[in-house]
């Protein structure tokens, strides 16, 4: 049997983190849930075995989901980054990292089960 992928969802909606991690745990995925930036990075920097990120873009407080793919990008330069978001869409051109891909709120979840496989798909393998 093939080892899952572990995504890690940072959305502080409980009901909208439940969606996701519902739809990725489905398509075979290992999720992880953080209700925050700060969880969010202070994971990615513990914990080695998470390769893909979906987050939103606007927490209660700092900081946001830019930062929060900014700094997964620091710790492993391709990791697989979907932002999620209802306003600040316009702002991905700019705040995004390259590479990733931004979903407009609402979505259908098999949207965000397609771009993260996307992502991981396009991704050279990983050295070891």
């Amino acid at each position: 049997m093939e080892p899952t992928v572990t995504i890690l969802v940072a959305e502080d909606e409980a009901m909208i983190a439940l969606d996701y991690e519902h739809a990725l745990t489905d398509a075979g995925f290992t999720v992880i849930v953080v209700a925050s930036g700060t969880k969010a990075i202070r994971l990615l920097n513990e914990d080695s075995s998470v390769q893909g990120i979906v987050t939103d873009i606007r927490f209660a407080e700092p900081p946001d989901g830019w930062e929060v793919g900014r700094a997964a990008r620091r710790i492993d330069a391709g990791i697989p980054v979907v932002y999620v978001s209802g306003h600040a869409a316009a702002d991905w051109p700019e705040k995004g990292v390259p590479n990733s891909i931004m979903l407009e709120k609402p979505f259908a979840m098999a949207q965000l089960v397609t771009a993260i496989a996307q992502l991981l798909n396009d991704r050279p393998p990983r050295e070891i």
